[in-house]
């Protein structure tokens, strides 16, 4: 990407990147016609606040105000924003991930941990499918991009998600906002209030209220799906009662239901074609053929209380959190509407809990060696229910599983800095888990022979334990005051798991073996312009060693996925995040990344059912290329408003979405605009916007996979355009 040609640089014609180290390098300051500068950006991803540019991390940091006016409102609808960031969806949040720089987790059993760890103003969310929460009060998302084992929770084995809550206000402020958009009649209400109770007292209360019918239709009974149903809370105390000591609690809950179908077919055999009856397949289907309401009824709640305590110039900090997670899915296994003839209609039922408690020291800043210390402990238990109705030629079959799991990880963590210089430094952390995992399971079938979908009657268990070490090293110089550079080696661990799962056989009762990784890492952070170019460049390498993975089976003549050690992967590419503040009312952003996933080595199960030669073939759910650029634009008229303009395109090209590399499972090149416009006082207080999403119309599959002798998809929110309007009220 290229910088446009100023006055003050007729013969420059680079990158931004190149911009910014040229001129940190020479020492130029250009003079602009409107002096204004970036804001600047504070992160906390080595666990202490510091500036986002001498951070050595590759770290990308959303607004959350942004997010609430793009109509961004979970953390899956941030992917667009992030290059190296993408998503997993399904049918049920249950069934969804994260992936950062090619990897994530692929698999539902409640016997695997998250690659990609969410933090959430410091708790750790144990599960995959709780951080598909809606986001209230949000002051930034920061995605750490590599292994973070080190200072974050479990085992960050890929990356972090770490989500930060506004700040309480001193004074108090309130707003309420409504938002309205078309294809699928969606409706958002929130409400917040919060200042200071007393001298020693602050609080906030944030509320959300959301409905959307869905962009999809059920042609059997006319309904739309693939929509929601969401409130919530959230709660926040702040108890000062000396300027040594704060505690922070924080409360929230959140209900949803979301009608999201077990997949739209774009692609079938004839023989399944014609059992759909008016629903055509094809890459922009967006209709099904169901005798069953496929829908999620989700809780997810939590509590946590955060000290923060100054001894002298060192900081203590306990966080003891719990976390609760219900989650109740109903599918339609068949996608079809042939009752009482064929049927395979699934609930599924997830209570999980867990309890976490974390202690650090920060010692502090300035002196030879900086450091955080620490220590944390993780309990989770998830009690899981599975029943399954099979119909086959009329006769019906019923099978029950009941599976728990319990995880007990313990670590001790520290990461120290040591300032050789002003300029110099290096930086080396350490990180030992220790994790137990156990599991129990019990499936139950009416029949005592196999019948499509259901295995016969089984029960067994397991436990494992094991010790792993991650850790990260690495030296980082300060080639100017707007220029600095760092290289890093990270060992990230993942910890033992287990395939439980509904049709769970004897071949799954063994452990697999921990995930490990090893990553390189190159990055220069630059500002030029007087603080108005900021260009983040980072160059990365990591080779992954007994990958977790799911990969195609056939079981009771259905095909599902089973978890196994993969092997080898790897992945390596650059990332480039660019922000240029090129007049007072003119902001101009980019990012672009280039991720090579690879398949190294696969270790084929035996009884696989799809392809096993697949040696150098994409890590599903990441494109190579992808990348997002952004303006925004503000005009002040003359009796006091403001007219504020917005434009963001994201691009990225071809995805595979299934380990096997089916063919018939990849989603071409494609790219998406979205625009604004609003009108603003802020001096009374209130902002209308107009909002066009997916402007140019494209319709795309955010997950394609196979069903045997069809291929179905999830449709996205924004499948085709749509509109929108938001107004909000400050007081």
């Amino acid at each position: 990407m290229q910088t446009s040609r100023t006055s003050s640089f007729p013969n420059l014609r680079r990158g931004p990147l190149a911009s910014a180290i040229l001129l940190a390098a020479i020492g130029h300051t250009a003079e602009a016609a409107e002096p204004v500068a970036l804001d600047a950006v504070t992160v906390t991803a080595t666990r202490r606040e510091v500036p986002l540019q001498k951070v050595p991390v590759a770290v990308s940091v959303v607004d959350g105000e942004q997010l609430e006016r793009d109509n961004r409102n979970n953390v899956a609808s941030i992917v667009q924003q992030v290059p190296t960031l993408n998503y997993r969806a399904g049918a049920s949040n249950k069934d969804t991930s994260l992936f950062i720089r090619g990897v994530g987790t692929i698999s539902t059993s409640p016997g695997v941990e998250p690659t990609v760890a969410t933090v959430v103003d410091g708790v750790v969310f144990g599960r995959p499918g709780q951080s598909t929460l809606d986001l209230l009060d949000l002051e930034r998302i920061e995605v750490l991009r590599g292994p973070q084992g080190t200072l974050f929770g479990k085992n960050a084995s890929a990356g972090v998600l770490n989500v930060v809550s506004k700040a309480i206000p001193e004074q108090t402020h309130g707003y309420v906002d409504y938002s309205h958009f078309g294809g699928g009649d969606e409706n958002r209400l929130r409400f917040g209030i919060g200042g200071r109770l007393d001298e020693h007292l602050k609080g906030s209360l944030s509320t959300l209220w959301g409905d959307y019918d869905g962009n999809v239709e059920n042609i059997a009974n006319g309904h739309d799906v693939n929509g929601y149903q969401r409130k919530g809370l959230r709660g926040k105390l702040e108890f000062e009662p000396s300027e040594a000591l704060r505690l922070t609690l924080i409360g929230d809950y959140m209900k949803g239901q979301d009608t999201l179908p077990s997949g739209v077919v774009t692609k079938a055999s004839s023989a399944f074609a014609r059992q759909l009856g008016a629903v055509v397949p094809s890459a922009h289907n967006r209709d099904i053929n169901s005798d069953f309401k496929t829908h999620v009824e989700d809780e997810n709640q939590g509590l946590s209380a955060q000290l923060d305590w100054q001894l002298g110039d060192y900081t203590l900090t306990s966080i003891s959190a719990w976390r609760g997670w219900d989650n109740t899915q109903y599918q339609d296994g068949d996608r079809r509407a042939l009752l009482p003839v064929t049927a395979s209609h699934d609930k599924g039922t997830v209570d999980y809990d867990q309890y976490s408690q974390e202690f650090r020291l920060t010692s502090p800043k300035g002196e030879f060696n900086e450091y955080v210390l620490g220590a944390f402990y993780m309990h989770g238990t998830s009690n899981e229910v599975y029943q399954r109705l099979s119909v086959n030629a009329g006769v019906p079959s019923n099978g029950r599983a009941d599976y728990s799991t319990r995880n007990d990880s313990v670590a001790l963590f520290g990461e120290n800095t040591f300032n050789f210089t002003d300029d110099f430094r290096a930086i080396f952390g350490l990180r030992w888990t220790h994790d137990d995992l156990e599991y129990d399971h019990r499936r139950v079938s009416t029949s005592a022979t196999q019948v499509p979908g259901i295995q016969p009657s089984t029960a067994s268990s397991g436990s494992v334990d094991e010790d792993g070490w991650s850790g990260r090293t690495g030296l980082q110089y300060d080639f100017t005051d707007n220029l600095s550079g760092y290289v890093t080696y990270s060992r990230g661990y993942k910890g033992p798991a287990y395939n439980v799962f509904f049709n769970m056989q004897p071949r799954d009762t063994g452990a697999l073996k921990p995930e490990t990784s090893d990553a390189y890492e190159i990055g220069l952070k630059s500002t030029a312009l007087d603080n108005r170019l900021v260009a983040n460049l980072a160059v990365f390498h990591t080779d992954y060693d007994n990958y977790q993975a799911n990969f195609f089976d056939t079981v009771a003549n259905q095909v599902v996925t089973r978890l196994v050690n993969a092997g080898k992967v790897n992945t390596q590419g650059v990332e480039l995040d660019a922000s240029l503040q090129a007049t007072r009312q003119l902001k101009l952003s980019a990012a672009v990344a280039y991720t090579k996933a690879r398949v190294d080595h696969f270790n084929c199960p035996a009884g696989a059912a799809a392809n096993c030669n697949i040696d150098g073939g994409h890590l599903p759910f990441t494109p190579d290329w992808k990348t997002y650029v952004r303006a925004d634009y503000s005009i002040p008229l003359n009796n006091g408003l403001d007219l504020e303009l917005s434009s963001d395109f994201s691009w990225q090209d071809a995805v595979q979405f299934s380990l096997d590399q089916n063919p018939d499972t990849v989603q071409g090149a494609y790219g998406s605009w979205n625009a604004s416009i609003a009108l603003a006082d802020y001096n009374e207080g209130w902002r209308v916007a107009l909002l066009g999403k997916n402007l140019g119309d494209k319709s795309y599959a955010q997950m394609l996979a196979s069903g045997g002798d069809y291929i179905y998809r999830s449709v996205p929110r924004d499948d085709g355009r749509y509109f929108g309007v938001q107004v909000r009220k400050d007081f």
